[in-house]
């Protein structure tokens, strides 16, 4: 069996996946295996593959404490693989692994797509404002082509079960959060009541991106969204739910000393408000009820954070910026609240 190599990276073992590769994909890797962890994610692991000639992206769930359901690989790679040579553009993928024998836990194989995630605002700013206002409305305009695919026609029409979403997800939020419980979180519980007694009634369903954010897209250098990440919250059901979570990130960019990312900020970047219009006007979908869709996304990523944190505290989180995630949640919380509490003039 192969030794760890010094280089290996937490949660890889280079000589087992190469063994593996070499088995299911001949031919594919003809140099050295070398990998880095790509920096900035905060959930599943994603790292750069290299041979010295061909370059790929691999993705895992993270190493230690794991919520139900949250952390799915094969659910990422049949997303992707459904909507490769659609408008909506996604990696090619290239092998999923559901076992643990080589990794100790599922992954899959894509394509490297080269490409800028904008998670700070100095990068994007330098762009110009012009530029930054186009990719912004890029951004909505991708959301808007994701939700007028038919899951049928792609071969996902047993994605999810749009019924009942808005209450599964719900029940589903909560039972993440009691799953990583660790500390008193004000206003937390009074936040799910509030999201409970004020559930609104979900617009016709479509296919779900689930953490749609200008971080999650690869801008190219003509500033066209080369590709859309990171789909492990995929699935059919309440497409606002994709706009309130875009809406929220833009109207938080750089709170929590940056955990949420600032690229938002940089001038020229669309308001929230011109994100909601804009996505109204390109489907047709009423966003009357969108106060609600912003606080629901505050509580889901409060109980992202809260799961962060727990594993941040178990010491079984890898890159930087994990041990702060627990100062995150309260000012999500509190945003959630705020939103339900005083809704913004219409």
């Amino acid at each position: 069996m192969p030794e760890n190599h010094p280089a290996d990276p937490p949660g890889l073992d280079l000589g087992r996946l190469r063994a593996h590769l070499d088995r299911v994909l001949p031919g594919t890797v003809n140099g050295p295996l070398r990998a880095e962890l790509i920096e900035g994610g905060r959930s599943n692991l994603t790292y750069r593959l290299t041979d010295g000639r061909s370059r790929w992206v691999l993705r895992r769930p993270p190493l230690g404490h794991v919520l139900a359901t949250a952390h799915d690989m094969g659910r990422e790679h049949r997303v992707m693989t459904a909507l490769h040579g659609t408008g909506v553009p996604v990696p090619a993928t290239l092998h999923l692994d559901p076992g643990t024998e080589v990794l100790g836990a599922p992954w899959y194989l894509m394509a490297y797509v080269p490409g800028t995630a904008h998670r700070d605002a100095a990068p994007l700013a330098a762009l110009g404002e012009g530029r930054v206002h186009a990719i912004g409305l890029s951004l909505v305009e991708t959301l808007a082509a994701l939700h007028r695919i038919d899951p049928a026609e792609a071969g996902l029409a047993d994605f999810g079960r749009p019924e009942g979403y808005l209450e599964r997800q719900l029940r589903r939020w909560s039972t993440q959060l009691d799953a990583s419980r660790s500390r008193d979180l004000p206003g937390i519980d009074r936040l799910h009541e509030l999201l409970v007694a004020r559930r609104t009634v979900s617009p016709a369903p479509a296919l779900v991106h689930g953490d749609y954010r200008l971080d999650n897209v690869l801008i190219d250098d003509g500033d066209r969204i080369a590709a859309v990440l990171d789909w492990e919250m995929s699935t059919l059901g309440d497409p606002l739910t994709d706009v309130g979570l875009l809406v929220m990130y833009t109207q938080l960019a750089g709170a929590g000393g940056g955990l949420i990312p600032g690229a938002a900020t940089a001038p020229g970047f669309p308001p929230a408000g011109d994100l909601a219009a804009r996505y109204a006007g390109a489907t047709g979908r009423d966003a009357a009820d969108l106060d609600w869709y912003v606080a629901f996304a505050s509580y889901k990523l409060a109980v992202v954070a809260e799961g962060i944190h727990y594993r941040s505290r178990q010491g079984s989180t890898l890159g930087a910026g994990f041990e702060r995630a627990g100062t995150m949640a309260p000012v999500l919380v509190e945003h959630g609240l705020t939103t339900l509490e005083a809704p913004r003039e219409r």
